[in-house]
């Protein structure tokens, strides 16, 4: 069970996050910057991303329990939003998104504080992902060993966007824009079945309560 746990992690947030996908956007924010400052970027914006990833695991259940929210009803709203977010990188909505989002930000914030918005936020630590971890962390339902996995999850997932971004070149050439494509209608495909499985699981754990 704890290996089908890791997998879920693993396989969701590599998915949600794209860190393959995120290197061409990462080039588009960094442009003039010589490696040392991109370097620099990259660190901060994952660590911005590692705390807030890591605060959703340890602090969100207990917060939407506050609410008065029943984790079955959380996993059925949470698949449909990563259901959504699926079916734009299916169709091709979910790229553009992130990009407009990034040309906003440069515009507005001139690369002051490119590394917490939109690269930590929500690049990487976006409404997808923090969906995504507060479902497993209901998963995990409080167990310490379950939980300290996730937060490894996390800790592997935001160190393969800092070597996307500091290889971000390299990746965008060898992906070009076919590959860009290919990969994100790919990863959305996965999310998709995901997103389905868990509005299953809620929509069982309703009925059986």
């Amino acid at each position: 069970m704890l290996d089908d746990f890791i997998i879920s992690a693993l396989v969701t947030l590599i998915v949600t996050v794209d860190p393959p996908g995120l290197a061409p956007l990462f080039l588009s924010l960094t442009p003039g910057m010589t490696p040392a400052m991109r370097r620099q970027v990259a660190i901060r914006a994952v660590l911005i991303a590692f705390v807030i990833m890591t605060a959703t695991a340890l602090g969100g259940a207990p917060l939407i329990n506050a609410l008065g929210i029943s984790l079955p009803a959380f996993r059925i709203a949470g698949g449909l939003l990563l259901f959504t977010i699926a079916y734009q990188m299916v169709f091709g909505g979910g790229q553009e998104s992130k990009a407009e989002t990034a040309e906003k930000a440069i515009t507005e914030d001139h690369i002051r504080n490119i590394a917490a918005f939109p690269l930590g936020i929500p690049l990487m630590a976006g409404p997808g992902a923090i969906t995504a971890i507060l479902l497993l962390a209901g998963r995990a339902q409080g167990d310490t060993v379950r939980l300290g996995v996730l937060i490894g999850v996390i800790a592997l997932v935001v160190l393969t966007c800092l070597f996307s971004f500091l290889l971000a070149s390299r990746i965008a050439r060898l992906l070009g824009v076919t590959g860009n494509v290919v990969l994100t209608r790919l990863l959305g495909v996965i999310l998709a079945a995901m997103a389905v499985q868990f509005v299953i699981d809620g929509v069982k754990a309703v009925m059986a309560g």
